[in-house]
């Protein structure tokens, strides 16, 4: 199942996986090529080492702080279009970029000291409106004021109550709960599993319904399958792929 689950990690050791502009550019190329490799069910966005992201490499932003910001919210928005499910792996530092990435995945599941913020006010700048927004719908306005307002670090119990993280671990036996949860939702069906993105994100207009009504009518085997299993008291074994 192994090859089922890609895994992209931000590595950039010498600035805490801060992000820059080649990288923020990269996420899109790399996006594109796996949601088309139909190998893959899962995508895990992770760290290197003990910290997930620190945000964009603020080196990087002198006379350039609008363009950078336009390249991390078209990786954020590459990555909430994602058509498969994403989880976000959450070691130490997620702050301002990094979290802007791990908002876009559909799941984070966090390690005991993973932190949490969003620091445009701690440097003059305008969080995007798309950002927000996403934050909004995530967290609720008045933790994602708390946030923007204050640029403050919340720890990962905070951020869980937010609803922030989906699941604490600690540190020793977060990758195994991540490698575990990933190999399920490899096993779940597809076709479920994008339409179900689509809904949640608010994509119901009559012709995006409609699609998945064809489609769900196009692949009545898919439901076939999961009803012969649950009978026969065995995994299924789905076969639609996007």
């Amino acid at each position: 199942m192994d090859t089922a689950v890609a895994r992209i990690t931000i590595h950039h050791a010498s600035k805490r996986n801060a992000m820059t502009p080649a990288m923020w550019r990269q996420f899109p190329e790399l996006l594109a090529e796996l949601s088309t490799d139909t190998a893959v069910r899962v995508l895990v966005l992770a760290g290197a080492g003990d910290t997930f992201c620190a945000g964009a490499d603020i080196s990087t932003l002198r006379g350039g702080a609008h363009a950078a910001q336009g390249l991390s919210v078209a990786a954020e928005e590459a990555l909430a279009s994602f058509p498969k499910p994403t989880l976000a792996v959450v070691r130490g530092d997620c702050v301002g970029g990094g979290c802007q990435l791990a908002a876009a995945c559909d799941l984070r599941f966090a390690a005991r000291d993973a932190r949490f913020g969003i620091t445009p006010a701690k440097l003059g700048i305008v969080y995007p409106a798309s950002s927000t927004r996403r934050l909004v719908r995530l967290i609720g306005p008045s933790a994602a004021k708390y946030l923007l307002l204050s640029a403050e670090l919340v720890d990962a119990e905070r951020a869980m109550r937010h609803g922030l993280v989906d699941e604490i671990h600690p540190g020793d036996t977060l990758d195994q709960r991540v490698a575990d949860f990933a190999e399920l939702l490899a096993t779940r069906s597809q076709l479920t599993q994008a339409a179900a993105k689509e809904f949640v994100d608010g994509r119901t207009d009559r012709e995006r319904v409609a699609h998945w009504e064809r489609a769900a009518a196009s692949a009545g085997e898919e439901a076939e399958e999961g009803v012969r299993a649950f009978l026969e008291r065995r995994p299924p074994r789905f076969s639609w792929t996007l």
